[in-house]
């Protein structure tokens, strides 16, 4: 079970630094809500359209164009919100957050800063060690993306595909909780995990449909106990924010290289300066975007043009009623009703299709824990090394139920098993079936194998004394006879015989 705590971790020494230091990591996750249409308009979210395909006159900022409500991306949040423990407001409504973007046409974009739908939620999340840690959210509101602007089309123009412009957007403010690039990783990865489950947002980082806005400071340590006991945000240092980050390998490397150039100024008597950055990949460094804007900054108000959003309570509940498992009460029942050890459910509850697949396996073979071993050894190991994905792999469950089922029977033994599932996965075909036409099946005569054993015995009298001196080189006479029998003898059986006829 997993060891969980709340506790700050240990302070440690950041490679280069003077003194001991702590990090204070705080992320804003834009999540785009899954969804046919936009969030005030009818028009297509379709990924790869042509530019400029996907665009409404509302969405393109035409004079006289008024937004009209999704509910169902309304509901998506509702969903996510439930999803992770939230507070669901009754009561939200939406504002203009006034910027220039040259991809949003209208001047201004419309999110939730008064009156999120989202209040306060938490997130488990577990660590590579074995242990736990809740991350609070603070709000979850809704928001419109903004276009995209491409610069590499042509040495002196910049050229802007509006398709994005108006796609909702769920954004996901965390609490300073996170401390570390390990656990900022941990996070935003069970995030996914969770919105996948619910089929809020389908995660995908590369389309940039899972972006996060990195907020890091340092502090020396207990300054963050402070914190905590006081709400004090002073005490945690001041922050920068690393905007746009698609990769969970290089929010990472982002947050480790940032803690650098803090420390770095701290210690040589200077001040950080609060301020946007972007994470230059290739030279590995951040380099200001821009001063970081205070909510003053943006001229928030009332969006004159919706009505603030009232929803019902029953409204609610229909929608709680018809939330599907989520991933730590899967993983908690596969624990529980095949006896699965944590890190095995862990890995067949990550993604929703490769915990159906498993327990469709387990179901028709009967065996959970075997099951395990062959879906996350086998079938993984295979579909990782192909990169093909579960939803297409060529063993179907059925077929790798068929396998299990075999080797439970005794009709075929481990190794001639793993021959079996190559040849399913290559071929296709029915296992028992395959088993009986290519003579695959266990020799389980004893007769039979006690011959063999016998042969072998008779034939190699000085590996026999020597096995009667070292237990242990028994193991050769075992493979011996596997290897005359064609591998179908039954392994425990000629172990038994074995250790038998040698008196050992």
């Amino acid at each position: 079970m997993l060891d969980l705590t709340y506790d700050a971790p240990k302070p440690k020494r950041i490679a280069g630094a003077k003194h001991d230091w702590e990090l204070v990591i705080g992320m804003e996750v834009h999540a785009q809500v899954s969804t046919h249409a936009k969030l005030f308009s009818g028009a297509s979210t379709a990924f790869g359209a042509e530019p400029n395909s996907n665009v409404a006159f509302v969405d393109a900022g035409m004079p006289g164009m008024l937004p009209v409500i999704n509910e169902e991306c309304v509901a998506q949040a509702v969903r996510t919100g439930l999803g992770l423990k939230a507070d669901i407001n009754l009561f939200s409504a939406f504002d203009r957050k006034n910027y220039f973007y040259p991809d949003l046409p209208q001047g201004y974009q419309i999110s939730q800063l008064y009156h999120p739908i989202v209040g306060e939620g938490e997130v488990l999340v577990e660590l590579g060690d074995g242990t736990a840690r809740t991350v609070r959210i603070e709000r979850i509101h809704l928001e419109q993306d903004a276009g995209k602007s491409v610069h590499d089309m042509d040495p002196n123009m910049t050229f802007v595909d509006l398709n994005r412009t108006g796609v909702a957007l769920m954004e996901i403010v965390s609490r300073p909780d996170i401390r570390g690039p390990e656990e900022a990783a941990a996070y935003v990865t069970k995030l996914r995990q969770v919105m996948r489950y619910l089929g809020t947002c389908d995660g995908n980082m590369q389309n940039g449909n899972l972006r996060a806005d990195v907020n890091v400071s340092v502090c020396r340590p207990g300054d963050y106990e402070r914190f905590m006991e006081t709400g004090d945000f002073s005490v945690l240092g001041t922050r920068r924010e690393i905007k746009n980050m698609n990769s969970l390998r290089f929010i990472q490397a982002a947050i480790m290289t940032e803690a650098r150039y803090q420390i770095g100024l701290l210690e040589d008597g200077k001040e950080v300066v609060q301020e946007t950055v972007l994470y230059d990949v290739d030279k590995d460094e951040t380099r200001s975007m821009r001063s970081k804007e205070e909510a003053h900054d943006y001229r928030y108000f009332p969006c004159p043009d919706l009505l603030p959003l009232e929803i019902e309570q029953d409204w609610v509940d229909d929608i709680a009623a018809s939330l599907p498992e989520l991933p730590d009460a899967k993983k908690a029942r596969f624990m529980g009703d095949f006896g699965l050890s944590d890190y095995d459910a862990s890995v067949l509850t990550a993604e929703t299709d490769s915990a159906a697949y498993f327990e469709q396996v387990a179901g028709a073979a009967g065996d959970g824990k075997l099951a395990a071993n062959w879906v996350i050894n086998e079938l993984f190991g295979r579909l990782k090394k192909e990169d093909t994905d579960i939803t297409a792999s060529p063993v179907s469950p059925d077929q790798l139920a068929g396998i299990i089922a075999l080797i439970k029977n005794g009709d075929i033994s481990g190794k001639i098993a793993k021959d079996l599932f190559e040849i399913v996965y290559t071929e296709g075909g029915d296992p028992a079936q395959i088993v009986e036409d290519r003579g695959m099946k266990q020799v389980t005569d004893m007769g039979a194998i006690e011959s063999a054993v016998d042969e072998i015995i008779a034939a190699n009298p000085a590996q026999v004394e020597k096995a009667k001196q070292n237990p242990k080189l028994a193991g050769w006479f075992v493979g011996q006879v596997m290897k005359a029998t064609g591998g179908k003898a039954n392994p425990k059986a000629v172990n038994d015989l074995v250790s038998t006829k040698l008196g050992i």
